[in-house]
Formats: structure tokens, C-alpha cells, sequence
């Protein structure tokens, strides 16, 4: 920008700024996100250090691109859940799908919040400070208190003991390597984070037949229109759409169908 305009670009005003970001959009038929991007909080970041808040515009927020979220099949699910050896790592896993966890709050889960007698999990202060409960499986039941039998977890339902001696809670990175080891063992290509086990739990129960207010509730989504995303991965409503290959070639192997 200070060589397009040949001065230091906290100098320039609205309408110059405004007419470069334009330039940027249109200097390609596709213009570089990550440029473009790192150009306007380059520009935020100046002003900041120059305290020019107050004297300059507001710079455009950037708008994410709408990208559908990678979704495991249910054979991949069983796949996943049954790679790794430790019984600890297999119910993370399980439990992370059944109930449709986001990562921290699997981190934050504790012994206590395990209801067997209801078949609930207590979520303590999910996304927006919220608590809810989410229903589990028998399977996930059973295993867990395989689990806890064997491990004996006193607070935190997944720890580890660091090399004094100390119990802590599992961080994020612990997380990530399960999954990746997991999906590494399972022979997996698609990417897999905890938020792809949130993704095909939420698309799983839409397939299965959960209406989409149930399942908003039990993501713990403030709106249903963050849930309706869900609407455009799942397969039901209208009639799925088939490979007219097939069709032509089913056709002629049986004229008579």
C-alpha cells in the first residue's frame, strides 16, 4: 500500500484505503483471502500502534467463507472409536460422538457429571456460559464404567499425572494427538478434529430421524439457524439425489425395471 500510494499509509484517508481494498478485490478474478486478509489487519494493527482508532474508519470485517464441515460415516465412527489400544483414548472418542461434545467441553468434563442412573451427561458452562444435559448411550454407559473401574479418575474424567506426580485435566493437544493417532491407526483421509465428531453426531441424528429443535438443544446452539446447517450435509427430505450413470446402465443390464 505505501508503494501503490507513495506515502506511509496512516497518512491516507477513507476514500484512498477504501479504493485500494477494491483494487485488491479486483486486481484477480480471484483475489488472494489470505492477502487481503492480512492487508486489512496490517491496516488495524497500524492504526493501533499510531492511535489512529478514533480518526480513522471502521476497516471492513472479512466474511468467512461458507464451507460445509467434513462429516465422518457411521463406519468411520466405528473405525475411529475402535484404533486405539488405550481404553481411556476409545472412551474419548465414544463419548466425544455420543453426546456431540465440543472439545473444551470434554476437557472440563468430572466424574460427577456422569448421571448412569438417568443415562445423562451434565454439561457445565458449554458455549455462552450454559449448562445443559445430553443423553448417553447404553454402549458409552457400559464402557464408562469399564473406565472408571480400571482408571479411577478422582475429579477430571480424562487426566493424565505429569512427572511430579500431579493430576491435571487433559489439555487440547492431548486431544489432537489421540484423534490423530486414531485416525492414523483407523486409515482414515479425511480430517479429523473433535468439531468433525460434533459434525457427523449432529449429522447422524438428523439421518436417523431427530427433529431439528431437539438437536439444537442438545448442540447447545443459541440459534436454530446455526443447526440448519446441519440440514444441507444430512441426507432426508427431499429425494436423495442419484447418479444417473447408474441409472442408465441398471437400465440396460434389466430393460424390464
Amino acid at each position: 500500500m505505501a508503494l501503490h500510494f507513495g506515502c506511509c499509509p496512516s497518512e491516507l484517508d477513507k476514500e484512498q484505503v477504501l479504493d485500494y481494498l477494491q483494487y485488491l478485490k479486483n486486481l484477480h478474478k480471484t483475489p488472494s483471502e489470505s492477502y487481503f486478509k492480512h492487508t486489512v489487519y496490517g491496516l488495524r494493527a497500524l492504526y493501533k500502534l499510531y492511535g489512529l482508532e478514533d480518526k480513522h474508519f471502521v476497516l471492513p470485517s472479512i466474511r468467512e467463507p461458507k464451507k460445509l464441515p467434513v462429516v465422518l460415516s457411521q463406519s468411520e465412527v466405528k473405525r475411529l472409536i475402535s484404533a486405539p489400544k488405550l481404553l481411556k483414548h476409545r472412551m474419548l472418542i465414544a463419548l466425544s460422538y455420543d453426546c456431540g461434545l465440543r472439545r473444551g467441553e470434554l476437557l472440563n468434563l468430572e466424574v460427577k457429571d456422569i448421571d448412569f442412573d438417568r443415562k445423562m451427561l451434565h454439561i457445565r458452562q458449554g458455549k455462552g456460559r450454559k449448562d445443559r444435559y445430553v443423553p448417553v448411550g447404553d454402549l458409552t454407559l457400559r464402557g464408562l464404567k469399564t473406565y472408571l473401574e480400571t482408571e479411577n479418575p478422582t475429579l477430571y474424567l480424562f487426566y493424565r499425572r505429569t512427572a511430579q506426580g500431579e493430576v491435571v485435566r487433559y489439555s487440547a493437544s492431548a486431544v489432537r494427538f489421540v484423534l490423530n493417532q486414531a485416525k492414523k491407526h483407523a486409515g482414515l483421509q479425511k480430517h479429523v478434529t473433535s468439531h468433525t465428531l460434533r459434525h457427523s453426531y449432529a449429522t447422524h441424528l438428523l439421518e436417523m430421524g431427530l427433529d431439528i429443535v431437539s438437536l439444537r438443544d442438545a448442540l447447545g446452539h443459541s440459534s436454530i439457524e446455526t443447526t440448519m446447517m446441519y440440514l444441507h450435509i444430512s441426507r432426508i427430505g427431499r429425494q436423495t439425489t442419484f447418479s444417473p450413470l447408474d441409472r442408465v446402465y441398471e437400465y440396460a443390464l434389466n430393460p424390464k425395471k
